[in-house]
């Protein structure tokens, strides 16, 4: 991080799950001077605060990372807070970090903005080639402004700010909240909790046909942090490994390496949310070197250690 080591850098939602490995990632690099900014300290759906937040911090590097999220069931039953949360929130701060004069902003998007039948693997181009899938949409589009911010400030006012497109992510200090988790997190809490118990199953949403790929956290820090040094282009930009898998094959690698021998039933009743997930990362490679390094099966020991551990120490 030579471009940034000697400035100061803002991550928003920097105690998060992402943010949290991305500011330990900057510091790894030899960066000091980051601040990051709590929301009980600093709602930034509110325009002033933004603006006030900016203002006082003076900030040359912003890595807006700051977002309301979650699983299937989360999305269903907040849509409209969803939406107006990360699209205020986005669009408050692009605005104060333009006019607060802010070097550079790292806008971080999500899959969930491509339409629901993009052809696999996902290609930046298509981007707006159809609607998102259902039940996630509102989330989605409300991400997806961030990016015609970026490229609509860059034409206007010459405003350096770039879009990446993480896929999921999952990882120590993700959420194992099961009303408001990923499939990952939630799989993990249902197996490690079923096997203490000697449950004879568990019960996951869908059918198990659909498809995801995953990403591991620290692999997804170390592509922010690489895209904020040498990434300054237009285009959006995947961030993924590039490797799918179904969630029936998931929820059975889960099931193994948490030790769960019980049998899993799929809830058909319940959506699978969109058919397929696959990015196609070759431009990540291209435009700033990275490549994704933990696999899916590494990735799940260590997630799996780390919450066993968790729920040691909470006893």
């Amino acid at each position: 991080m030579k471009r940034w080591i000697d400035k100061t850098i803002m991550v928003t939602g920097g105690s998060g799950f992402l943010g949290s490995h991305v500011v330990e990632r900057l510091r790894a690099a030899g960066c000091s001077r980051i601040i990051v900014p709590r929301s009980r300290d600093y709602d930034l759906r509110n325009q002033q605060t933004a603006m006030s937040l900016i203002e006082q911090t003076k900030p040359d590097l912003i890595i807006h990372l700051a977002a309301s999220v979650g699983g299937i069931e989360a999305n269903r039953k907040n849509p409209g807070a969803f939406f107006y949360d990360n699209l205020s929130m986005g669009i408050h701060l692009m605005e104060a970090a333009r006019r607060g004069g802010v070097e550079k902003f790292v806008a971080c998007g999500t899959i969930c903005s491509y339409p629901k039948h993009a052809p696999v693997p996902f290609r930046e181009e298509t981007l707006w080639d159809g609607y998102p899938e259902e039940t996630n949409a509102p989330y989605g589009l409300a991400k997806k402004m961030l990016l015609v911010q970026s490229q609509a400030y860059r034409q206007q006012y010459g405003f350096n700010s770039i879009f990446l497109l993480p896929v999921n992510l999952y990882g120590p200090r993700d959420n194992f909240d099961l009303e408001t988790s990923h499939v990952i997190p939630a799989l993990i809490r249902k197996c490690v909790e079923a096997k203490e118990r000697n449950e004879n199953h568990i019960v996951v949403w869908g059918t198990g046909q659909v498809t995801r790929e995953f990403l591991y956290v620290e692999d997804a820090a170390e592509a922010i942090v690489l895209a904020a040094e040498y990434y300054d282009g237009d285009q959006p930009v995947n961030i993924g490994t590039g490797e799918e898998i179904s969630i029936k094959d998931l929820a059975e690698l889960i099931a193994r390496e948490t030790g769960f021998t019980g049998e899993i039933r799929w809830d058909t009743g319940k959506p699978d949310g969109q058919p397929r997930r696959c990015l196609d990362v070759r431009k990540a490679r291209e435009y700033f070197g990275f490549q994704a390094r933990v696999s899916l099966r590494e990735g799940l020991r260590r997630t799996i250690a780390w919450y066993v551990a968790q729920r040691a120490q909470r006893g």
